[in-house]
């Protein structure tokens, strides 16, 4: 996101590794932008803290208390030594106002932000972890473009790790699912790819798991 922030220094913030931006659940009147440093999304599902995202500089959080003035879905906490620009509903009405260019940036990145919290929620509540990972490669499939609907075949340009991270699991546990679902020729992974041989069965799969739940 290329955005000239300059005139807004007045609105930074730093805060210190380990330091806890905003709790879960508190009420919240304010987003951040970060600057440099990273971000951790934290979630109590049951009685398990989740990992919901690592957020990087130019990248924002906070925003749902902009637009749905609702308590805090998730709890932020600085991993590094993070320099954010806080907005709030005022400051933030001048910065839509003032730059319509930075507007439609924002309101792009709002809208991509609240469909991957939402999505990625319904992943989490997900209480098997082989449905966790189905419906992550669900996901990215719902976001690709171009894709050849004459086949159920899905090749997807991603690696373990990012699927582990998508699924809130360790690496390990995501490696072990997907080396199952391998033996069960219903992936082929390669280096730099994975490939779902049939979307539909796993979008089957998913929907009856999450029935259960």
């Amino acid at each position: 996101m290329a955005m000239d922030l300059a005139a807004f220094g007045r609105f930074a913030r730093t805060f210190q590794p380990g330091e806890m931006i905003f709790s879960e659940f508190e009420p919240g009147d304010n987003f951040y932008l970060i600057q440099s440093g990273r971000v951790e999304l934290v979630k109590i599902i049951g009685d398990i803290e989740k990992t919901l995202d690592i957020l990087q500089p130019s990248e924002m959080f906070g925003e749902m208390a902009i637009l749905e003035h609702s308590p805090r879905s998730a709890t932020a906490i600085a991993l590094d030594t993070v320099k954010v620009l806080e907005f709030n509903q005022q400051n933030f009405e001048i910065l839509m106002m003032g730059n319509p260019k930075i507007a439609l940036t924002l309101l792009k990145m709002f809208t991509k932000r609240i469909y991957d919290s939402k999505r990625r929620f319904m992943i989490l509540t997900l209480e098997e972890p082989q449905a966790k990972i189905a419906d992550v490669f669900l996901m990215l499939d719902e976001t690709q473009t171009n894709i050849d609907k004459a086949t159920d075949r899905r090749e997807f340009l991603t690696t373990v790790d990012d699927i582990a991270h998508w699924a809130g699991m360790g690496v390990s546990q995501a490696k072990d699912i997907i080396n199952h679902f391998v033996t069960q020729r219903r992936m082929e992974v390669y280096n730099d790819r994975i490939i779902v041989t049939n979307i539909n069965d796993f979008s089957r799969f998913v929907a009856s798991r999450r029935k259960k739940t």
